[in-house]
């Protein structure tokens, strides 16, 4: 007898930084999420589609649960909490290389509350960055912290254990047809994806506390005028005050134009087409405490 097919959702969850985007994108074997090495990268819940012969898995990567200090945060925060409360597994990713931390006893305190009706899976992450002794040794820590459906290490960079990870998931799955169409990769709109690629360029080499106060929107994408090779992107870059936008632009707007260049490309392979981007910075001042920018910044 053949084994059913399975389909339906699995998330991520773990503190900030702790290679959830990362580990999405090696499972879906393309880039969806984004990734930078600055905690809160991850601001919405991006929806990864892995297609399997026997099942579908659709992965709901989101942000890091953290103590909130703004009302982007509380959102941030609301996003994990709806997501957890829809998915048929859920995975708690905790990095090898750091040690299981209040944080993460917070997470998991939280998730005991659905532990009953959904199955959670220990992840311990980023295993390339240590010896296998300190893997094993943090995968006894992390047992302490609550009773986990399955335990697996894992490292999405050198692609340790991605596969057996995919299958665990896959065995907590229903049983039932596929939820999307074959070779759709994610169900994010592409202008999402493209705001989203931009943030990332923006993101690199950026001071501590400037992450957090980017944010991007494209307000349009359309065809460039007599040229059908080539799509025209018009965009966005909001910070929260006039001395952030002397960060990003740079000296005579170099870094501004670095992270045009960059975005350019990674938007390009996602389109499969050139581009030409038109990128403007704004001060939308204190966004991340204002309802009303929230909103119009899509929060």
């Amino acid at each position: 007898m053949a084994e059913p097919h399975r389909s339906g959702f699995a998330c991520f969850v773990g503190r900030p930084n702790a290679g959830k985007s990362t580990l999405t994108n090696a499972l879906v074997g393309s880039k969806v999420a984004i990734t930078s090495s600055k905690p809160q990268t991850t601001r919405h819940a991006i929806r990864g589609i892995v297609h399997r012969d026997d099942a579908q898995l659709v992965l709901i990567d989101t942000p890091g649960l953290h103590r909130p200090r703004t009302l982007l945060g509380e959102r941030l925060n609301d996003i994990v909490h709806s997501t957890w409360s829809e998915v048929d597994v859920v995975g708690l990713c905790v990095p090898a290389n750091e040690k299981v931390g209040p944080g993460d006893r917070f997470i998991a305190a939280e998730l005991k509350k659905i532990a009953k009706r959904t199955p959670v899976i220990g992840v311990v992450t980023k295993t390339d960055l240590v010896k296998p002794e300190q893997v094993a040794e943090q995968l006894l820590a992390l047992q302490e912290v609550m009773e986990f459906a399955e335990l697996i290490p894992v490292s999405a960079v050198d692609g340790f254990q991605v596969g057996a990870l995919s299958d665990l998931l896959v065995r907590h799955l229903p049983e039932g047809p596929q939820l999307y169409p074959g070779g759709e990769l994610t169900d994010e709109p592409e202008q999402t994806l493209v705001a989203e690629l931009i943030r990332e360029a923006a993101l690199e080499g950026v001071r501590d506390e400037l992450p957090h106060s980017i944010a991007v929107t494209v307000e349009e994408m359309l065809p460039h005028e007599g040229r059908d090779d080539m799509i025209d992107v018009h965009a966005f870059l909001y910070v929260e005050r006039p001395s952030q936008k002397g960060i990003i632009l740079g000296h005579k707007g170099e870094r501004l134009k670095d992270v045009g260049a960059r975005a350019r490309q990674q938007i390009e392979g996602l389109l499969g087409s050139k581009v030409y981007l038109d990128l403007h910075i704004k001060v939308a001042k204190e966004w991340q405490r204002d309802p009303r920018q929230l909103r119009r910044l899509g929060f």
